[in-house]
Formats: C-alpha cells, sequence, structure tokens
C-alpha cells in the first residue's frame, strides 16, 4: 500500500515541507526520486507525482521551494513566489541542496540512488541541481525553463534528459540549441525529446491558456512519462 507522510525541513530559518510517498510493504532500501513543483509552489500535482513513482518503487519525495503553505493562487502570485529564485540561483541552489539532504538521509532511501524531476520552473530546479554537482544519478525536465546560472561551474555527475514541447514559447529552439552545447561542452550523457505541435505545461491537465503558451497535451504527456520510465529503469534497475 503506497503510504504518504509530510515532513518539515529548514534552509537557515526558513521553514518548509516536503511530502513524501512510499509501499510501506517493501522493507527494503529503495532509490529516491526528488519532484520539483512547478511556479504555482508544492501543490497537489507534485504530491501526485511523488505518488506516482511510489507506485513505480521509488521513494517520491515533492520538496518544497518558497516555504511551509505558500502556494501561489494565480499568475501574479507565482511570480511573485518564483521571481526571487530566478534572480538569485544560488538561494536557489541552497534550497534545492535542502531538500537532497533531508530527503536521503530518510530511513527507507538508498542514498547511493537518487534522481529528481522536476516541471515548468521545476524542471530548471531539477537541472540546477544537477548542475551544482550533486550525486544524482540521473535528472528528467519537462518542459522546464533552460537557460543555465550565472554560477561557478561544477561536475554534472549525473545523466540528463530533457522533455520538451517544440512550440514552448518559454524555451524557444534556439535556447533548447543552447541548453544542448552546454551539456555537450560539460562532457554529460545527455539526451532531449521533442513533442511536435506542443507548447508549455503540456502534462498538466489544469493548463489551458494559449495565449499565454501553456496548453495540455495528452498525447505528450503519455509519452513523456514513459520516457521518464525508461531512464531510470536504465539507472536503477
Amino acid at each position: 500500500m503506497i503510504k504518504t507522510q509530510k515532513i518539515d525541513y529548514s534552509d537557515g530559518s526558513v521553514t518548509l515541507e516536503g511530502y513524501y510517498a512510499f509501499d510501506d510493504e517493501e522493507k527494503h532500501k529503495r532509490p529516491l526520486i526528488l519532484v520539483v513543483h512547478d511556479w504555482s509552489g508544492r501543490n497537489e500535482f507534485a504530491c501526485q507525482k511523488a505518488k506516482k513513482l511510489a507506485e513505480l518503487g521509488y521513494i517520491g519525495f515533492a520538496l518544497d521551494i518558497y516555504g511551509k503553505g505558500k502556494i501561489g493562487n494565480n499568475n501574479d502570485e507565482k511570480s511573485a513566489l518564483m521571481n526571487p529564485f530566478m534572480q538569485d540561483r544560488n538561494l536557489l541552489r541552497k534550497r534545492l541542496l535542502a531538500a537532497l539532504d533531508t530527503a536521503k538521509n530518510l530511513e527507507i532511501v538508498d542514498s547511493n540512488r537518487i534522481g529528481a524531476i522536476g516541471f515548468c520552473f521545476g524542471g530548471l530546479c531539477a537541472l540546477d541541481l544537477a548542475r551544482s554537482g550533486a550525486s544524482l544519478a540521473g535528472v528528467v525536465s519537462f518542459h522546464g525553463l533552460l537557460a543555465p546560472p550565472d554560477l561557478k561551474k561544477e561536475k554534472i555527475q549525473a545523466k540528463i534528459l530533457v522533455l520538451q514541447g517544440h512550440d514552448d514559447p518559454m524555451a524557444p529552439p534556439a535556447q533548447v540549441l543552447s541548453f544542448q552545447n552546454e551539456m555537450t561542452e560539460a562532457q554529460v550523457d545527455w539526451q532531449i525529446h521533442i513533442y511536435g505541435r506542443t507548447v508549455h505545461a503540456f502534462t498538466n491537465p489544469l493548463a489551458n491558456d494559449p495565449g499565454f503558451g501553456t496548453v495540455y497535451n495528452a498525447c505528450a504527456d503519455k509519452r513523456s512519462w514513459i520516457a521518464m520510465k525508461n531512464f531510470f529503469t536504465e539507472l536503477f534497475h
């Protein structure tokens, strides 16, 4: 049976709330996969992804960037929560590493087998965690932002899978190509899957704003989840 639990942790003086899911009938330690939320905050979408990962045999841990209970309910609120971290990628890195340190020390986690996934802003976060040089096996970005931080380059240990809509206005083809060059120069094992006629937020059934560039795409959603499953099967099984 899949069980879920919340856990408070901190980054400095900021209290954060993680949510993790696991199969309590399994007694051995399992790989951990961090789930990084979109610009809304650690919402139900992220928690459901953690549960889906638990159903696949992992520990799914939905981390918290903004702080306990902080959720954006409209675009203005979401931007206000996200922008400080976009403007200070070192602060973002610290927040991500705080979550990693908490999650990998859970008793049921095999701390030698850790991955991360993220959605939209969370895709950028997952990639930034890899860019930090953290000891990760692999990272998956779903319709993520791809621009690198202006920080000292660390050796990327993770394998990288990026799942992107070709028509995503927030990560256009030129940015995708720049990211490919960044990963190649860093000698990373990387791959990118591009979905045609697909824009931003294609995994989110609530995304329905063509003018903003966010539209759910059931086919790309299904294909991208299969690609992620295959990626982690290759790494952990």
